[in-house]
């Protein structure tokens, strides 16, 4: 399955895709600069920075290509060549950047990601960088026929689902779940509490709901705790919030959230295996707010 393809006004982005070497496994658009935010102008903003994050087989190849046709998009370090920049780009989130890039007529920003850099953070949410990118509405501009790849994409956004049910009480509206699923990759995020607007994520959502519609109406659709009615627009949801429900739930979360979960909950030294822990979160009236905190 692969995600959504948004069309309306996605030819000048495949314009910008003209200007790179071809050999993508996904190249996405995302930002203020591709969907209308509450808050902003009536639109996309045409001064906005243009976003894209281009996801590479092989880095070390594709930059040695871009700095071919686009040596001026990199610093300094493109004196040291391809093989160093792809070192650096596997640091942190695993993704470089090169930004303040003029390019028809507009400024834009990508970031590069190696193909498996990617999968990982969408099945096991290792920085939920890219992965929280790509759990609000983006513009897919190419995707390969990588299966694994397309199988990630579905279980991140299915993650995210879990997640939200988590921390969301036994009821709710259809965009109270999106507003949690737009906020997961925002909780561990230190700019939102120091100095960007904390309306962030409502300004992403109240907008945009027929895009996170788009997204993940076959998934919620296919959920047994709801009652998705697409064609009236709203959701009903009946989470299971015993201890047997909320621990299925958090065996279903990724790896790294649940390593997190449990260094939060068991004292050092202990060393009880995750399941043990996980079961006594299941418990935990607080079940919500711990997984939040992870």
């Amino acid at each position: 399955m692969s995600l959504p393809v948004l069309s309306s006004s996605a030819v000048k982005f495949r314009r910008v895709l003209a200007h790179f070497p071809q050999e993508l496994s996904l190249a996405f658009a995302y930002g203020s600069g591709v969907f209308r935010q509450a808050g902003a102008s009536a639109g996309p903003g045409e001064n906005n920075m243009l976003d894209f994050v281009f996801a590479v087989d092989d880095s070390v190849t594709w930059h040695m290509m871009n700095l071919l046709k686009n040596r001026s998009h990199y610093s300094f370090l493109k004196v040291f060549g391809p093989k160093q920049i792809s070192t650096i780009q596997s640091y942190g989130a695993g993704i470089y950047y090169n930004t303040l890039v003029p390019c028809n007529g507009r400024m834009i920003k990508y970031g590069v990601i190696s193909t498996d850099t990617l999968i990982d953070d969408l099945l096991h949410w290792k920085t939920l960088y890219v992965a929280g990118r790509l759990q609000k509405p983006v513009k897919i501009l190419t995707q390969s026929e990588n299966s694994k790849l397309q199988a990630a994409l579905v279980s991140n956004l299915k993650s995210a689902v879990t997640a939200a049910f988590l921390m969301l009480p036994e009821s709710f509206s259809e965009e109270d779940l999106y507003m949690q699923i737009a906020g997961l990759s925002y909780s561990g995020d230190f700019r939102m509490v120091i100095g960007e607007d904390r309306s962030k994520v409502q300004n992403i959502v109240k907008p945009n709901v027929p895009h996170f519609q788009k997204l993940y109406s076959n998934i919620l659709q296919d959920c047994p705790q709801v009652v998705y009615k697409h064609h009236l627009g709203r959701l009903e949801a009946s989470i299971d919030k015993s201890p047997e429900g909320q621990f299925a739930q958090l065996m279903a979360l990724p790896r790294t959230l649940q390593q997190k979960i449990t260094s939060l909950v068991d004292p050092p030294g202990k060393n009880r295996d995750v399941e043990e822990i996980l079961l006594q979160v299941a418990h935990d009236p607080d079940c919500g707010f711990v997984v939040h905190q992870g």
